[in-house]
């Protein structure tokens, strides 16, 4: 028997453990459990519980005695009798069940509906009729006062059994396309079916008419929940005459009163997966919702988790047998799981040891095998100087560790360190010392920049907090625990000057108020030093800063304005005599400046003409420049004009094409004086 706790509400799994194989002879299953401890101590409330492969849908009868279930393969109903604790009967079908209904207090009568459209009808002694539907149903309910069976399925209609004439009736036309789930209240005997476009029709069997219609698909979105698809009813169970829960397809479970069209509360798996089933345990006000994943117990007035269950395999159908804590569930798998959670109600009187059970174990926890044990990394063991042990048998691996026994872990820790005992002794009187300290007048640490800011925003801190107590309302963050404003009580950069011209005008009181929180700033310097050298304090009398002085009037503010405006006048006035007196002692000498190479100087008026040169217009500038010589603007005889300029030319190429031009001038004169020599020799040689 397994235990499991969450939110302190244990769970007992009484299927938990070794199932022993049917073939086996009762001599070879009473020499197992001599042997293996496991079979021996397993419980098994009720004799071979379970299917071949996979149980699909699991019922209690009205009185309580039979507990009957349905699966494959081969597709079979077993009915177990809890006041034999075994089995009571076993008959095969020839399709998988879909669903069923017991209509009798005890097994004598048993409607099925099957996969092939096959209604089939069971007695006391077996199979008694079969009979078969237009479409394919899905669910099915049972109208007691008129003994009506309504089918719903894959169809807009709704099939009506009549079992006192034994003939179909006339159906309800819906206006959905498909039909998932149906149920009847037990109540008033109000139908209501689920359909595939997530909605809950309500229908009055006795004028077969449609009387309400709910919306569930866009009520179970929320701003919390992410779905893929359209929500279609997948689950529906009435609780009382007004109450009704509905699950939807993508994980949420919705509570309704009938009175109203907005749900009272939606709950949200968080899987994504359908609903199988939903019940209500009225002693605590539970809601049991179950996926095929988890069976969630929650509160159905606050939506409270009260506790979860999260079985080895998916879950098919779940029962909760009535006024007692016993849960069955039908599963993927051949065991069905039986739990037992003695907060939700007493065991069964066909099973009430289990209290007695239960009771005993919670007297006498029984002491885990890792109690004895000390998980160590691989750190710890160099720590201790026990890496050598590593691959040996006093060290058993374990995820990223080791289990060791928790005494050799003792005396390496006692080897490894001696003075483990001192260590703890001075922990032990710093946490006394601490203790006294608490007891102490609690002091307030400001910061080293801007301290009188920090008191400052502690003093209103403290009356904000005890405005929003009296109006109830949220405190809001300080600015000396963000970390945004963090280096302005750490970086001296940040601190205020009190000196400036724009705080002393900004803040006209703060002479009067800063004097407060000097006087304040001296008394809490004052017990730090006495703190530090560990002195005791004496109580005091109140200090002068407590006292209330009352200066927000307006007169008085606008003559504080005055007077800091008249000191700011005149020391103006000092600054300026000052700065006159400097003036007069320096003596101005001339300053030289080098021009650059390649460069020579020109008057200031070059300069003095660009500027206006500038500040003309662009006709003006064309116009002058067309005077110079270096603009000429001309008509085309498209009707446009054509503009052509030269390029100033920088200093540089005016002294190269200079340079050149008195290069071929001088080039010019040599060529003249050879030829005119020349000329010379040529005639001297003729005479």
């Amino acid at each position: 028997m397994q235990v499991s706790s969450l939110n302190e509400v244990k769970i007992y799994s009484l299927s938990a453990g070794r199932s022993l194989p049917e073939w086996l002879s009762d001599r070879k299953k009473r020499a197992l459990q001599k042997k293996d401890v496991d079979v021996r101590r397993r419980i098994e409330l009720i004799q071979d519980f379970e299917m071949p492969t996979v149980s699909t849908k699991i019922k209690v009868s009205r009185d309580g005695q039979y507990i009957m279930a349905v699966g494959t393969y081969k597709p079979r109903i077993r009915c177990f009798d809890t006041y034999q604790l075994s089995q009571k009967f076993e008959r095969c079908l020839d399709s998988e069940v879909v669903t069923f209904e017991i209509l009798s207090d005890d097994y004598s009568k048993i409607v099925f509906l099957q996969c092939g459209r096959f209604v089939e009808f069971h007695s006391q002694h077996g199979h008694y009729y079969r009979t078969r539907i237009p479409k394919f149903g899905r669910d099915f309910s049972y109208h007691y006062p008129s003994c009506d069976l309504y089918f719903v399925g894959a169809s807009s209609e709704v099939y009506r059994l009549n079992l006192e004439q034994g003939r179909f009736l006339n159906s309800l036309q819906t206006e959905a396309a498909e039909s998932n789930v149906c149920d009847i209240n037990p109540v008033h005997f109000l139908f209501a079916l689920g359909t595939a476009e997530g909605k809950v029709e309500c229908w009055d069997p006795r004028m077969r008419t449609r009387v309400g219609l709910l919306d569930c698909a866009l009520s179970s979105v929320t701003a919390d929940t992410e779905i893929e698809g359209l929500p279609s009813i997948s689950a529906l169970k009435f609780d009382g005459a007004l109450n009704v829960a509905v699950g939807t397809s993508t994980g949420q479970v919705l509570l309704y009163d009938l009175r109203s069209s907005n749900p009272l509360i939606v709950k949200d798996h968080h899987y994504g997966l359908p609903i199988k089933s939903v019940q209500f345990q009225p002693q605590l006000d539970l809601i049991l919702s179950a996926d095929s994943r988890i069976i969630k117990m929650w509160n159905k007035d606050t939506g409270k988790i009260f506790t979860s269950m999260e079985p080895e395999h998916d879950i098919n159908d779940v029962c909760l047998y009535p006024n007692s804590g016993v849960l069955m569930t039908a599963n993927e798998a051949p065991k069905m799981n039986i739990y037992y959670i003695p907060v939700l109600g007493p065991a069964p009187k066909w099973c009430s040891f289990l209290d007695n059970l239960t009771e005993e174990l919670e007297e006498n926890p029984e002491s885990t095998v890792y109690d004895d044990y000390k998980f160590v990394t691989r750190k710890d063991l160099e720590n201790l100087g026990l890496a050598h042990l590593i691959g040996s048998s006093l060290l058993r691996a374990y995820m990223h560790g080791f289990f060791m026994d928790i005494r050799l872990y003792h005396k390496a820790k006692m080897m490894a360190n001696p003075f483990a005992y001192e260590e703890y002794r001075r922990e032990k009187i710093r946490q006394k010392i601490e203790e006294t300290r608490a007891q102490r007048v609690q002091l307030k640490k400001l910061p080293k920049v801007n301290k009188e800011l920090a008191l400052k925003l502690i003093e209103e801190e403290s009356e904000e907090h005890q405005a929003t107590r009296r109006r109830k309302q949220k405190n809001l963050p300080s600015l000396l625990k963000d970390d945004r404003f963090k280096v302005m009580f750490e970086n001296p950069d940040f601190q205020v000057d009190e000196q400036s011209e724009e705080f002393r005008l900004l803040n006209p009181l703060v002479s009067k108020i800063s004097e407060k929180r000097k006087r304040k700033l001296k008394i809490l310097e004052e017990l730090e030093t006495q703190e530090q050298e560990e002195e005791e304090e004496a109580e005091g009398k109140a200090s002068d800063a407590e006292s209330s002085e009352s200066s927000d009037d307006e007169k008085g503010w606008v003559e504080e304005v005055r007077k800091q405006r008249k000191l700011l006048h005149q020391e103006e006035k000092v600054k300026r005599k000052e700065r006159f007196k400097e003036d007069q002692q320096t003596v101005l000498k001339p300053q030289f400046f080098e021009i650059k190479e390649g460069e020579e100087f020109r008057s200031f008026k070059d300069s003095a003409k660009k500027q206006k040169l500038m500040k003309k217009t662009l006709g003006d500038r064309l116009k002058l420049e067309e005077k110079l010589g270096t603009l000429n603007v001309s008509d085309t005889t498209v009707g446009s004009k054509q503009a052509t300029f030269k390029l100033k030319k920088s200093e540089q190429q005016r002294k190269q094409q200079e340079a050149e031009k008195q290069h071929r001038q001088e080039r010019k004169s040599l060529r003249r004086s050879a030829s005119h020599l020349r000329s010379k020799r040529g005639r001297g040689r003729l005479f």
